[in-house]
């Protein structure tokens, strides 16, 4: 199973467009040691030549682009792009579908909900209708391993199996109140679990961290990307004023005892991975104390083309 961090970053990049704080000031006056980052974006390989994106993000388009795994092959339009898999429906895991609508016939994976959300609920989306045969959604049962199928005119079953893990996360402020209290609340935010021959791989760029099904994921598998957009449950909050914690806005913290390195101190078999890292975490900076701290503790960061292998 091939791995690719096509994008590492939380909503906006690093550096983040409007934004003046010390990470992207730095940054842009080339004072930081670091890297610019997109928005989070994965693609995952069962056999080097088909590719399931998990989310589409709004810099997808640029994501591809830069990938000549992903270069349409022959005279006629056509892509290696078997699925996409969507974990929620917030707008940095969905805006990318738009890039991926032009007369392209897709298959998308994600619960029922966040389909009613799109489909129903978000009239900008029912341009995936337009393709020829038109996007074909399919569901993810929670807690299930299901066989993954390709897209084509009959769908082949790829050696690539998911489950679709409930991670209690809100769904988007966006969705309609009628909406809303029609959807179960455990279908809001899902981590992935891709299994093939016995590896098996956890994805949670969004991690509320409550419960404990999720360490279970993360222990059981050899890699795991994991939440790292904020250091402190209070770094908006300082920087901003008026902002919500991390944990308000569904992200465990990296540090502290009850965040995300104090849970998983144990999960030594497993190779751990800090994505969708907010523009304002110390972490991005390479000299920081914060971003040794995360080393020490046996984990790795996320950057924009890194890939991995199981």
């Amino acid at each position: 199973m091939r791995v690719k961090v096509l994008g590492s970053a939380a909503g906006g990049g690093f550096p983040q467009w409007n934004c003046a704080c010390r990470n992207c000031s730095r940054l842009r006056e080339g004072a930081l040691r670091g890297r610019a980052r997109t928005q989070a974006q994965m693609a995952v390989s069962p056999d080097d030549s088909s590719w399931f994106l998990l989310n589409a993000s709004p810099d997808l388009r640029q994501q591809l682009s830069g990938h000549s795994d992903f270069a349409p092959q022959g005279a006629s339009r056509s892509t290696s792009i078997s699925a996409i898999l969507l974990t929620s429906a917030d707008v940095d895991c969905v805006m990318g579908l738009l890039h991926l609508r032009e007369f392209q016939p897709l298959r998308i994976y994600s619960t029922l909900s966040v389909r009613r959300i799109l489909t129903e609920d978000n009239s900008l989306f029912r341009t995936l209708t337009r393709s020829n045969p038109p996007v074909r959604w399919e569901t993810l049962p929670l807690d299930r391993l299901i066989p993954l199928v390709a897209q084509g005119p009959a769908g082949a079953r790829m050696n690539l199996f998911c489950k679709a893990v409930p991670l209690s996360g809100s769904f988007p402020e966006y969705v309609s109140e009628d909406l809303r209290s029609s959807l179960p609340e455990e279908e809001a935010v899902i981590g992935l679990q891709l299994v093939q021959n016995e590896k098996r791989f956890f994805y949670a760029p969004s991690l509320p961290g409550r419960g404990e099904d999720w360490k279970r994921r993360v222990g059981e598998s050899q890699l795991a990307l994991i939440d790292g957009t904020f250091w402190t449950d209070d770094e908006l909050v300082k920087i901003q004023g008026s902002a919500k914690s991390a944990r308000q806005m569904g992200h465990l913290p990296i540090s502290g005892a009850s965040g995300l390195l104090g849970q998983l101190q144990s999960a030594h078999n497993t190779r751990r991975v800090l994505i969708h890292v907010n523009n304002t975490n110390p972490i991005l900076d390479e000299e920081s104390a914060e971003h040794r701290t995360v080393l020490d503790a046996g984990w790795e960061i996320a950057y924009d083309g890194m890939e991995l292998e199981l």
